[in-house]
């Protein structure tokens, strides 16, 4: 049996953007996509502490030390700017597996930069 157990997770960023009219997904500064084992077009769980919606989309890389966090498409009618959101992935594993898997967390600070 396969369950589904927390890969990733970036907690509490600040939204920095919010595109309506782009094709949709999360652009995310790509030091934290890495920091925390993301890799682009990765399905991620989106929880706005703000508002509490939760909605999923898909990462892309935005510029290295930026800080990016934008909502494109549809999603950006789900957040204002200076939202906090947790992001979240989520893996495929046996029971076994899950056991001694350690997902990697990512604190960035209130800029959403690494420390």
């Amino acid at each position: 049996m396969l369950i589904h157990v927390v890969k990733s997770k970036i907690h509490r960023v600040k939204v920095t953007g919010a595109d309506l009219n782009y094709i949709g997904s999360i652009t995310i500064d790509e030091d934290l996509l890495d920091a925390a084992n993301i890799v682009e077009g990765e399905k991620v769980q989106i929880v706005n502490n703000n508002n509490g919606e939760r909605l999923e989309t898909y990462a892309i890389p935005g510029p290295r030390g930026s800080g990016e966090i934008t909502l494109n498409g549809a999603a950006a009618r789900k957040v204002a700017p200076g939202d906090i959101l947790i992001l979240i992935t989520y893996g495929m594993m046996t029971i076994e597996e899950a056991q001694k898997f350690k997902p990697s967390l990512v604190f960035p600070n209130e800029d959403n930069l690494l420390t």
